[in-house]
């Protein structure tokens, strides 16, 4: 699944956190957005460790979940186009 997620969190300190944590499962695009395509195992391991990390009564992140069709219509005005993570296989 691809999925969106924006955050809104005032401390630097969890900001920071999020932010790293978030870079082990998508592409950073904006301050704070990022760009993930997601299992729904590691979807369930992200929502998990994030809210250990935020403060739920001042701290928000959000999810948005697009579907192939809607992923395809993403325009991007500027740099950073849409990342979508790439396949690989390792032959030995």
């Amino acid at each position: 699944m691809f999925v969106v997620v924006s955050y809104d969190i005032p401390e630097d300190k969890r900001r920071t956190k999020v932010m790293k944590l978030l870079r082990n499962f998508g592409a950073h695009v904006q301050y704070s957005v990022f760009e993930c395509e997601l299992k729904d195992t590691a979807y369930q391991q992200l929502r998990e460790r994030l809210a250990l990390l935020i403060a739920p009564q001042v701290d928000s992140v959000r999810f948005y979940f697009l579907d192939e069709d809607q992923v395809k219509r993403i325009e991007v005005v500027g740099k950073k186009p849409v990342e979508r993570p790439r396949e690989f296989y390792v032959v030995g």
